[in-house]
């Protein structure tokens, strides 16, 4: 699900190397997570949205499905709370064990 679709929370575990990168990074911040989409296939470029095939098709960059030829996946989401290395962020519409590539700040009116 989607996050305006009730898309849960969910714990995001920081490597005990990249810890550090945290510092500065507070509850209430809103981040970009990075992920990669490990059960994507990069071969498919046209899409039923939500697999539902009574929904017209479309190429896959009209769509947020995990099928396309970068399989990085974009969420934009809240830090709800901090606890050592773990973040608890959301709404996340991603499964559980998806690899995380990068955290980045969402930056608004800063320069």
């Amino acid at each position: 699900m989607q996050g305006n679709e009730g898309a849960p929370d969910a714990w995001l575990e920081v490597e005990p190397w990249a810890a550090k990168g945290l510092f500065r990074v507070a509850a209430g911040d809103e981040v970009i997570v990075i992920t990669w989409l490990h059960r994507g296939r990069r071969d498919v470029l046209q899409v039923y949205p939500r697999s539902d095939p009574r929904q017209r098709l479309h190429g896959v960059f009209a769509t947020r499905s995990p099928d396309r030829p970068n399989l990085l996946g974009l969420h934009v989401v809240t830090v709800r709370k901090i606890s050592g290395s773990r973040l608890r962020i959301g709404p996340i519409e991603a499964i559980d064990g998806t690899p995380v590539v990068d955290i980045k700040p969402v930056l608004r009116g800063r320069r």
